[in-house]
């Protein structure tokens, strides 16, 4: 089944976001690899794909998982959350309907 994950950054944490990026990339790559990544990517704070110094307000992804609980375990160990960029994260399956 496919799951939503919503991260939320910490205010000011495009630092360590830049830091994590190669390791959570890595694990997106992972997904991707074996099939099961649908989307990810992340919201800019202003309205446009390269917000330089503004940086991002969080990130979505949605990928395969076999359960709502291995969703939440593959989020919980991602690389934003041990750098402090993620404040919140909410993982919620997701039932692709459109296109």
């Amino acid at each position: 089944m496919l799951y939503v994950i919503i991260g939320e950054d910490v205010d000011g944490s495009l630092e360590q976001r830049l830091a994590a990026r190669p390791a959570h990339l890595e694990r997106l790559f992972a997904l991707r690899d074996a099939g099961r990544l649908f989307v990810a990517g992340p919201n800019p704070a202003i309205d446009n794909n390269d917000p330089g110094a503004a940086g991002f307000t969080g990130s979505i992804i949605i990928a395969e998982f076999d359960s709502l609980d291995a969703a939440q375990a593959w989020a919980d160990a991602d690389p934003y959350k041990a750098a402090d960029v993620y404040r919140q994260v909410t993982v919620k399956p997701f039932k692709k309907v459109l296109p």
